[in-house]
């Protein structure tokens, strides 16, 4: 009996680990504009946008073509993240980003605000699974910001 139910809980977390790996993530269920999006409903989110936000993010003396750009790279150089809709050029991109162990997706997407010769920008990061992310996607976006803001 006690061997039963050892090998219906290895199956169990083995399936629970393939449906986290392996579900489908389509980029325009994922991809939204920071600026409109809801709140999130559960503490497993974080928003950055000039009102409504739970911060906003600073004004770069960088033109938004040159912020972009700077934010896909830092964004790219998190560990396990890709870019999966947008692109600098637009000024709109999401990315996805993985944990290390089990591959729980995260999805961030971010909207740069010109300002004249100024921009900000606007990011919605949030978690697929679960009611808590443990405080990921804010340390995401806060390391994103203090490498933006890095000389």
């Amino acid at each position: 009996m006690l061997r039963w139910f050892a090998t219906l809980l290895i199956l169990v977390v083995a399936f629970a680990a393939a449906w986290v790996r392996f579900s489908p993530n389509p980029p325009r269920a994922w991809a939204v504009d920071p600026l409109v999006a809801g709140r999130p409903h559960q503490p497993n989110g974080w928003l950055i946008r000039p009102e409504g936000g739970d911060m906003a993010a600073p004004v770069y003396r960088i033109p938004a073509p040159e912020l972009a750009t700077r934010l896909e790279e830092v964004a790219l150089a998190t560990p396990r993240t890709r870019l999966i809709a947008g692109s600098a050029a637009s000024g709109q991109m999401t990315f996805l980003t993985r944990s290390l162990i089990w591959g729980f997706p995260d999805f961030t997407s971010v909207k740069v605000l010109p300002l004249g010769e100024a921009s900000t920008f606007a990011a919605y990061a949030r978690a697929r699974f679960g009611r808590s992310d443990f405080g990921v996607n804010k340390a995401r976006l806060l390391h994103w910001l203090a490498e933006l803001s890095a000389p």
